[in-house]
């Protein structure tokens, strides 16, 4: 059984996955937190490696992706500091990174990683398919609404055609003393 002390927790992987530029990435330093190194060795590796890095598994954040990541992560504040731009790892990008670092940590806390990144695509995917079925039923339901109203209008009419109709009044007429009919 693999030695698993050192993981983190698949819902804290969950929390550092981000979405920029359309992508669900994980930045550099969250992963070099995970895969037990610094920063600084994971992006030489990678420097190393550039051609295992193609731009749909890593890309580097713009200055301003970088301040937007920086104000929305309270746990990346320290990046404020540095003057590097942090790289973006997409799903794949992360294995491939845990391939190039070729540690035993590295492995195993890629699998917590790529487990985390399909949680959350099963989560969107249920979302996605929660959200087609509320459309479906506020579709019905608007249509409920306007049989709803329109039955509503059509009683209300009758009810004022009803009111409208003379109708002839029932009861006694009384009598005077005389014997006529008041």
């Amino acid at each position: 059984m693999p030695d698993q002390q050192f993981l983190i927790p698949a819902e804290q992987v969950e929390q550092t996955i981000l979405l920029i530029r359309g992508h669900r990435v994980m930045l550099d330093a969250d992963l070099a937190r995970l895969y037990g190194v610094t920063t600084g060795a994971l992006n030489q590796a990678v420097k190393r490696n550039q051609e295992r890095f193609p731009p749909d598994f890593m890309f580097t954040l713009t200055a301003e992706e970088k301040g937007e990541v920086i104000t929305i992560c309270y746990h990346l504040r320290q990046l404020k500091f540095s003057p590097a731009l942090p790289k973006a790892f997409t799903e794949h990008g992360a294995v491939m990174l845990a391939n190039v670092l070729k540690s035993r940590r590295a492995i195993q806390a890629s699998i917590v990683v790529v487990r985390a990144f399909i949680h959350l695509r099963n989560l969107l995917t249920t979302n996605k398919k929660l959200a087609l079925k509320l459309a479906e039923h506020d579709k019905r339901l608007g249509t409920h609404d306007t049989a709803i109203r329109s039955l509503f209008q059509t009683i209300r009419r009758l009810e004022k055609d009803d009111i409208r109709k003379k109708r002839r009044k029932i009861g006694f007429k009384v009598c005077n003393s005389s014997g006529h009919m008041s």
